[in-house]
C-alpha cells in the first residue's frame, strides 16, 4: 500500500468551487448585451461554464469570430464582473475556507488553475482573505488552450513541484471534470453548478466541502 499523505496537492477551479459567482457573472453578460446592443442567447449561462470567454463569445453567444472584437468584448464583460464584485461583494462557497484550512494544517500545497483572468481572481482574493492558501494560481491568460484541454492543471501542478498523478483537481464544471482526467489526476467534482449525478466521471462527487474529509481525498492515493 502507497500512502501519500503529505504529498498530494490540491489544484482548485475557481467560479463555482471557491467562490459563488454565477450570478454576477451572469449579470455582467446581460449588462454587456444591452451596452452592446446584443442579445443573450436562452440558456447559454450554464453551457459557459469552465469555458474561456474566447469560446463563450464566438461559439455559446456567436456574436463576432473576429479575435480583436473578441478580445475586446471579453475584457469589458470582465470589467464589468469586476465592478459588480466591487460593489456587491462575493460569497465563498460552504466549506470552502474550513477546507482550506485543514490543508494549510496539513502543508498540503494548493493552487488554483482556472479559466478566469488573473485580475479577477486576484480582485476577489483580496475581497474575501484568502491568498494565504494558495502558493500557485493559473489563470486564464496563462494558458493556450481551455478545459478540457488539461493545460491549465498540468502547470498548475507544474508550479507547485508536483508530478501530475500526485494531484487532486477540485472542480464542479464538466470541462474542468474532463481536463483534470486528462491529465492524469485525481478529481473530486462538487456539485455545486450541475447535479451529482452528471459528474460521475469524477472520482469523489460531493455537493460541496462540507460533505468531503481529508480521510476521502488519501484513500484516493492507497494502492
Amino acid at each position: 500500500m502507497r500512502l501519500m499523505m503529505k504529498n498530494w496537492a490540491g489544484l482548485f477551479d475557481w467560479d463555482g468551487v471557491i467562490v459563488d459567482s454565477s450570478r454576477p457573472h451572469e449579470e455582467a453578460w446581460e449588462i454587456l448585451a444591452k451596452r452592446e446592443g446584443r442579445v443573450c442567447p436562452p440558456g447559454f449561462f450554464p453551457k459557459s461554464f469552465g469555458m474561456k470567454n474566447e469560446k463563450v463569445i464566438p461559439e455559446l453567444l456567436k456574436w463576432t469570430d473576429d479575435p480583436n472584437e473578441i478580445h475586446r468584448i471579453s475584457l469589458k464583460k470582465e470589467a464589468i464582473y469586476r465592478e459588480l464584485i466591487k460593489r456587491d461583494g462575493i460569497k465563498i462557497l460552504p466549506g470552502v475556507k474550513e477546507w482550506l484550512q485543514q490543508l494549510k494544517e496539513r502543508s498540503i500545497a494548493c493552487a488554483i488553475a482556472s479559466s478566469t483572468i488573473r485580475e479577477n481572481i486576484d480582485c476577489a482574493i483580496e475581497i474575501l482573505g484568502i491568498g494565504q492558501y494558495f502558493q500557485a494560481i493559473v489563470a486564464g491568460e496563462d494558458v493556450k488552450h481551455g478545459k478540457p484541454d488539461p493545460e491549465v492543471f498540468l502547470l498548475a501542478a507544474k508550479r507547485l513541484d508536483r508530478k501530475p498523478q500526485d494531484c487532486v483537481v477540485f472542480e464542479d464544471a464538466h470541462v474542468g471534470v474532463e481536463a483534470g482526467l486528462n491529465a492524469g489526476m485525481n478529481v473530486v467534482a462538487l456539485a455545486t453548478t450541475h447535479p451529482a449525478k452528471s459528474l460521475k466521471k469524477a472520482h469523489i462527487v460531493v455537493d460541496n466541502f462540507t460533505q468531503l474529509k481529508l480521510s476521502d481525498v488519501d484513500s484516493l492515493f492507497e494502492k
